[in-house]
């Protein structure tokens, strides 16, 4: 169906000397035409990493800008600028400031999930699969944790001897699962293991199988004897995971969870942007730099 026009994406890719990287939650076509398909702060890593001058990031503003925090010498192109975070925007660098400035000696830990600037004022950053041992190495009696409260409560439940001051931010797509959906779909598919995201409310965590970011799900469901899932995530997320386990059956809640900022970018777009190299994404070096100190203390501890 969409042969004709990822074949010409490829072949800009190559043309462009770019890497082509979708997060999980992009539509299945984009993530079949992009050279690494994962979450936001392994893309970026593997952006880093990549010799390819031009770095095309099917994602949103944020992981983009995590990308050029971390390969500041790329052009790093986002295809659809639209393409935001409502989680992230729900904090800004001077909200955290006074937060900082009330909190004295607090430590600040940030999830990936945020603007460069809210990095920038950060102690250290945590993704989804990482939060629980980031925050335990500190050794911290209470910390500040931004923006999602949800990760903040799974951390705080998950370590009772640290107080967890939480930024009241949010997922818009997570919170809308209730445990009345969650109830249902396993009551649809008894036999079915529940995989659910930490972005998720605490009183749906709690009727987890298994806690698990993107790409621990999709780690854990290759190994796991069960064989059907229902998968409390972004419905994107379910193409990676039938690749990944091809003999077993992934089940979505009803309705289907579905992140509309993730679903603005498409083989168009991506063409787009391979040909126009732009919208282009830049981080002010004063804000790369303390940044980047926050990211690699994260990667220096997970």
């Amino acid at each position: 169906m969409h042969g004709d026009l990822h074949d010409r994406i490829r072949e800009l890719a190559r043309e462009r000397d770019a890497v082509i990287l979708a997060h999980n939650y992009q539509r299945s076509e984009v993530q079949d035409v992009a050279d690494f398909v994962g979450d936001s702060l392994g893309l970026s890593r593997q952006a880093a990493e990549t010799a390819s001058s031009v770095i095309v990031f099917a994602g949103v503003h944020f992981m983009a800008e995590t990308a050029a925090i971390l390969a500041p010498d790329r052009i790093v192109v986002l295809p659809e600028y639209r393409a935001g975070c409502p989680m992230a925007d729900m904090i800004t660098p001077d909200a955290l400031a006074e937060w900082r400035a009330r909190y004295a000696a607090v430590p600040v830990v940030t999830y990936v999930n945020s603007s460069a600037d809210v990095k920038a004022l950060s102690d250290v950053c945590v993704t989804s699969a990482n939060a629980v041992q980031v925050v335990r190495s500190l050794g911290a009696e209470r910390i500040i944790f931004v923006p999602d409260r949800n990760l903040a409560a799974w951390v705080a439940a998950q370590l009772p001897g640290v107080e967890v001051i939480a930024w009241p931010g949010f997922c818009p797509t997570h919170e809308r699962v209730t445990p009345a959906m969650v109830s249902s779909a396993a009551g649809e598919y008894p036999r079915a293991e529940i995989l659910v995201h930490p972005e998720c409310r605490p009183e749906v965590t709690a009727l987890a199988t298994a806690v698990l970011s993107t790409s621990q799900m999709i780690a854990w469901v290759k190994d796991s004897p069960a064989d059907e899932s229902i998968v409390v995530t972004e419905r994107g997320l379910l193409h990676g995971l039938a690749k990944a386990a091809p003999g077993k059956r992934f089940h979505e809640l009803d309705p289907p969870l579905v992140c509309p900022n993730m679903k603005l970018t498409t083989l168009a777009s991506v063409e787009r942007a391979l040909l126009t190299l732009e919208p282009r994404i830049t981080v002010p070096e004063n804000v790369r730099a303390a940044a980047l100190a926050a990211v690699e203390k994260m990667v220096s501890i997970a």
